[in-house]
């Protein structure tokens, strides 16, 4: 039996639920996280107290997963937010992992370089953001690309000091807490660090501080850090890491002309994220004699956005499904595209390893191959449970495809009343349940939906 303990970026259903979801695949894995209650979400911090309780609480852990951004700062979106100083945050840091270090054989920790998210929406950010979000976000990506009359253009724009002084002293708080973790790293304290850049561009103040961490770790030789460009999925590519069982992996583009574009919220290549996200998975990738086949249904010239209304769908084209199998839909950012999900529904699912179109590439790809990885490893172990990946996959093609693609325009375009539109579409989301029921040949007996951080992109799937 391998026991992991996990500490999520928050309570999302997509960092939580998701993790149970794959792993149970595997009847000798066992998973341990805190209750969903005591972790941080849009507005609200994790618990700090009752989180090392829960810590405390454990024993003989083969395997820690750790968000270095919930226990320093009580989540993802709290790192932004949260007014807390240097000194308090490493106190916090330095008292949980002293704990976490007594518990576990192995600690793969992952952090976060913050974001700059390019709108003027405040939802994730600091309150100023809602006014000054998108003149920040050109001011720092003109700055590192060092182009004078564009960052001339943007003082014009008369930023107020103030803020443009708060949101570089919370950038550098963050900075300086991600380099005292890369020393604890190169004193050999986690078996993996991850530093995740989140919803990135190709130039900014956050590319500037992935290229300076970059360096250090070249410098000083710290072979256990690594940078990668994601963030909610750095987490499940960690628990892939912690499976074992290198498996070869051959990525197939149905576009491979088209591999070396870079994705929205991206800075490296489509090509480079599958490959990133295979080796942090501890993969190799092998196109000769591969265990595994990664189908990535990337895009022709620039990826949809479901998000802003930007959906390219396929044509309906038949793919070549080598076997066996598993896909990473990245067509769009933020759901599935249809002419894909229409091709596969007609296939059988014999050879078939899982789906996924949850978000930005990094997201997706990563996603699909723990899947992927969970239940090639449990058939060969033996201990498969395949009501638990027919589970995991009715919920995917349900959250990823019916909701994110086809149904969560309504939800959105009906803000505030989120919730009352879900409960009205309902029979919609039910009618094409039934479709994924019959390609999986799994019937739930009851489907509920929620809307855990009451906005439209999240949506918890509870089935029973």
């Amino acid at each position: 039996m391998i026991k992991i303990a996990l500490i999520p970026i928050d309570n999302r259903p997509i960092c939580y639920d998701l993790a149970f979801d794959i792993l149970s695949m595997d009847k000798d894995i066992k998973l341990f996280a805190p209750d969903l209650s005591i972790l941080g979400g849009l507005t609200t911090k994790t618990d700090s107290e009752k989180l090392l309780s829960f810590i405390d609480s454990l024993s003989n852990i083969d395997y820690f997963i750790v968000s270095l951004d919930t226990l320093a700062w009580g989540g993802l979106v709290a790192s932004r937010r949260c007014e807390d100083s240097y000194s308090t945050a490493k106190d916090r840091i330095d008292k949980f992992l002293t704990t976490i270090s007594k518990k576990a054989e192995k600690i793969l920790a992952f952090s976060s370089i913050m974001r700059i998210s390019n709108n003027n929406i405040n939802e994730e950010e600091k309150p100023y953001w809602d006014k000054w979000g998108k003149r920040i976000f050109d001011w720092s990506y003109y700055l590192d690309k060092s182009n004078r009359e564009q960052i001339e253009n943007c003082v014009i724009n008369k930023i107020p000091d103030y803020i443009l002084d708060d949101y570089l002293n919370t950038r550098k708080r963050n900075f300086e807490i991600n380099k005292y973790y890369l020393s604890l790293a190169k004193q050999g304290f986690f078996d993996t660090l991850v530093f995740s850049k989140d919803d990135c561009a190709q130039f900014g103040l956050n590319v500037a501080e992935a290229r300076e961490l970059d360096a250090i770790i070249k410098k000083e030789k710290i072979k256990n850090a690594k940078i990668k460009t994601g963030a909610d999925e750095i987490p499940l590519s960690l628990l892939a890491r912690a499976l074992g069982g290198e498996i070869k992996i051959n990525p197939i583009f149905t576009i491979p002309e088209s591999k070396d574009l870079v994705s929205k919220y991206e800075d490296i290549s489509i090509f480079d994220c599958a490959k990133g996200q295979i080796e942090l998975a501890a993969c190799t990738i092998d196109n000769e004699n591969p265990d595994l086949n990664l189908i990535v249904n990337n895009f022709e010239k620039t990826q949809g956005d479901l998000v802003l209304g930007d959906i390219i769908n396929k044509n309906n084209k038949k793919i070549n499904y080598k076997k066996p199998y598993c896909i990473a839909d990245v067509n769009n950012a933020n759901g599935a595209d249809q002419g894909l999900i229409e091709n596969l529904l007609k296939n059988d699912i014999k050879d078939f390893f899982g789906y996924c179109a949850y978000n930005t590439s990094a997201n997706t790809i990563g996603c699909a191959l723990l899947a992927a990885k969970t239940k090639f490893l449990a058939l060969k172990k033996g201990t498969y449970n395949e009501d638990a990946f027919k589970k995991l996959q009715f919920i995917r093609l349900l959250d990823d495809w019916v909701y994110q693609a086809v149904y969560r325009k309504q939800v959105r375009d009906n803000n505030p009343n989120f919730l009352e539109t879900l409960q009205k579409i309902e029979p919609q989301l039910n009618y094409k349940a039934k479709i994924i029921s019959d390609f999986l040949n799994y019937y739930p007996k009851k489907i509920s939906y929620s809307l855990p951080w009451d906005r439209s992109f999240e949506i918890r799937i509870k089935l029973s």
